[in-house]
This record gives structure tokens, sequence and C-alpha cells, in this order.
């Protein structure tokens, strides 16, 4: 198996589970964000190896702008990400019944909320995940998933606290976000994440050289 199948089949995989685990969180309604945010960051350490362990759309944009994927594996993350929402989200619907009705929004909130929550993940996994001044970390999982949990902790009520667009995909399909607010739920943390980029790479211009010299080494 080729190493970008791999690394695409890892993303499907992770976000899948990801996904099917927070619809069984908001079904249960006991401890919803902590499970969520346990769930990611067991699914981040468990597929980081392979991919990065992005299992987000916004976070492999935000890696892409940061100069840790190039195009090509962008847009193989971001298809196994989504397939792996729905799957996630049809695979659900066997055990939980779909909601009466989806989460209304009060829009400008909402997107603010998603904004904000995304950029400050995609802040946190850039700069514990991919950042050279510590390569062998073994914390990047867990704080990527407490920045998700305390997202969904204080912004859950107002937007739903996504953050993902595959998220938002899977929870479409499975009726707990309105399919009106999709558009919302894509680019409030592409633009998040687009943020996050650009502080990453003004803050760590060093991060940068190296990534510069490793490159000009290999051409040499």
């Amino acid at each position: 198996m080729g190493v970008l199948l791999r690394k695409g089949l890892a993303e499907l995989l992770g976000t899948l589970i990801f996904v099917f685990s927070i619809i069984g969180a908001l079904n249960a309604e006991t401890y919803a964000p902590l499970v969520i945010g346990i769930a990611l960051m067991v699914m981040v350490y468990a597929t980081g190896h392979i991919s990065g362990g992005h299992l987000n759309p916004a976070v492999s944009f935000g890696a892409y702008l940061r100069g840790a994927i190039n195009a090509k594996e962008l847009l193989v993350y971001i298809v196994s990400q989504l397939i792996g929402g729905a799957l996630g989200a049809f695979l659900s619907l066997d055990l939980w019944k779909a909601p009466e009705g989806p989460m209304q929004l009060d829009l400008v909130p909402a997107f603010v909320a998603e904004l904000v929550f995304t950029f400050a993940l995609v802040f946190v996994v850039l700069n514990t995940a991919t950042s050279k001044d510590h390569p062998t970390n073994s914390f990047y999982g867990l704080a990527i998933g407490t920045t998700v949990f305390v997202g969904a902790a204080t912004v859950g009520g107002i937007s739903g606290g996504s953050f993902n667009p595959a998220v938002a995909f899977g929870l479409s399909i499975s009726g707990q976000f309105d399919w009106a607010f999709f558009w919302l739920y894509v680019l409030a943390p592409l633009v998040g994440a687009a943020i996050a980029a650009l502080a990453f790479r003004v803050l760590n211009p060093h991060d940068l050289a190296k990534d510069a010299a490793k490159t000009s080494s290999k051409k040499k």
C-alpha cells in the first residue's frame, strides 16, 4: 500500500470513529464535551504517526498553509475525512434515532464561535504537532483533545462546537445540524485555520528557516 493511500485511510478511519463517538456522546448527553475531547485525543494518538492525525479539513488546510503537507496530500486528506465523517454518521443511525429537529443557530455568534475555536485548535496543532522545536513530544494529542473539550464546553450551545467541516458533514447527515448552515461550518473553520497558519508563520520564523534549509539540502 502506498504512503499517501495509507495516510488517507488513517484519516478516514480516525474521522469515522471520531464522528461516531461525537454522535454517541450527544445522545448520551452526559459529559459530552469531555467525551468528545478524549475521543479526538485517542484518535490523534492512534493516527498521528501515520498521517499526522488531522481528522479535520480545517487542520489539513492550516497544515498546508504552514507548509507541512502538499496540495495532493491536502486533497486526499479532505476527501478521506469527509468520507469518514459520512460513514460515522450513517453507522450511528443504526444505534441512535435522528433528533426531532436540527440545532438552530444565531448566525453571527455561531460564526464567531466556530472561527475563534477553530483558530485555537489549528494554532495548537501547528505549534505542538508540526513545530521543529519539539519534534519528539508526546503531549500533542492531549493538547489537541483538550482544546476541543474547552471549545465544546464553552460554545457548544452557541454553534454546536464543530470546529471541523467533516464533523459538520457527519452531523448534518445524522440530523444534529441543519444543512442550511453547512456553509458556516465550512467557511468559519477555514478562515480560522488560515489565520492560525499565518500566526504560526509570524511567530515561528526560525521554524520556517529550518524547512527552507532542509529543502535546500535535498536539492544539493
